[in-house]
């Protein structure tokens, strides 16, 4: 039976070229009935980690809606079980690396930003708090948006993050996401990968 571990980026990114919808609700009963009919015949299982299902719902004002229901009534909602799960030291020895470096790049952004917010407000008469904020806002905005990348774009940023990973590799399963941070470091890990538009394909080839 194959086993895939889902992201939830594969229902809201619609750039992703997954080719089962439109907008985000048909993507998501398109996907459940395939599910169902795969379930059925027992071919496929369908794994999703309890953080990722959060992340999942946050996106919905209604969470109560039928589809959505549907759609957790047929996958299986699972957490890794570290505790049993084996993976290679040299991963974590690249993990750390990252952070180190990563934490380091930050540094800098936050020292160039704060010498910027310094130069800008050089001979400036006393202001209002609305004209300050106003003045160092675009420098706030620019120094959140570098740090951001630095720090977090093409790395695991969260521990939802790493239980795709973890879980992807405790099944044996194929992770489909559309995150290049998750899918760079589940090759670190050794995880199997399917790009979600490869995936889409092969689930409609299965209807």
């Amino acid at each position: 039976m194959e086993k895939y571990i889902l992201d939830a980026n594969l229902f809201f990114n619609m750039e992703a070229g997954l080719g089962l919808g439109k907008k985000t609700e048909e993507v998501v009963i398109k996907i459940t009935e395939i599910a169902k009919k795969l379930k059925k015949n027992k071919q496929t299982e369908f794994f999703i980690p309890p953080r990722v299902v959060t992340e999942f719902l946050s996106f919905f004002n209604d969470k109560n809606q039928p589809f959505i229901k549907d759609f957790l009534s047929i996958i299986t909602i699972k957490s890794p079980d570290v505790s049993k799960t084996e993976t290679a030291t040299s991963a974590f020895y690249l993990l750390i690396d990252e952070i180190r470096q990563r934490s380091y790049r930050g540094l800098n952004i936050g020292e160039e930003e704060i010498e910027a917010a310094g130069k800008l407000m050089i001979g400036k008469k006393k202001q209002s708090k609305k004209e300050f904020e106003i003045a160092i806002g675009g420098i706030i905005k620019k120094f959140r948006e570098r740090y951001r990348t630095a720090t977090r774009t093409g790395f695991l940023d969260s521990l939802a993050d790493l239980d795709l990973i973890i879980l992807a590799k405790e099944q044996g399963g194929v992770l489909v996401t559309t995150d290049e941070g998750v899918l760079k470091w589940a090759r670190v890990f050794g995880v199997k990968e399917m790009p979600a538009g490869v995936w889409g394909e092969q689930l409609l080839h299965q209807e």
